[in-house]
């Protein structure tokens, strides 16, 4: 089940690119989060979406809004760091590799007959709260702009 607008965040603990820990309450203070899961590192979609996603939080950090970008993929932190490398992207870049889609599930993005997460975007203010959430075709390429008009509103 995807969680509502108003519906306490899943909290959840993955690695980043660089082997890091990121917690999602952790990072959701004092910022809020664009969550956005995504199926494949290095799929055409999925690129065209991080570079969009970097060029948003590159926007934020210059207006010094209090909003943070996290991209959830179901890809080893190794397969990430290659693409972080690859895309130069600054956006942090998550493994739901194991459990194998645990954080996808808890969103309720995650395609069980593909193993691997729907492109699901949420915002998560820095209460830990859903702001917004939505979910798209795999096939579909997201536009992000409502999603960061909700994080800056719910600063």
């Amino acid at each position: 089940m995807i969680p509502r607008p108003g519906d306490r965040a899943p909290d959840l603990t993955l690695p980043d690119q660089f082997g890091s820990v990121f917690t999602l309450t952790e990072a959701a203070r004092p910022r809020a989060v664009v969550l956005a899961f995504v199926p494949f590192a290095f799929s055409p979609i999925c690129g065209d979406e991080l570079a969009d996603l970097d060029g948003w939080q590159r926007r934020m950090r210059e207006s010094e809004l209090a909003v943070d970008v996290a991209v959830v993929s179901v890809d080893s932190k190794y397969t990430l760091a290659a693409w972080g490398r690859h895309s130069g992207t600054d956006v942090a870049l998550l493994s739901d590799f194991w459990p194998h889609g645990a954080a996808a599930r808890a969103f309720g993005v995650f395609d069980t007959i593909h193993g691997v997460a729907e492109r699901g975007t949420f915002v998560i203010s820095a209460t830990g709260t859903i702001v917004s959430g939505r979910q798209v075709a795999r096939t579909e390429t997201r536009d992000f702009s409502a999603e960061f008009a909700a994080a800056t509103s719910s600063l």
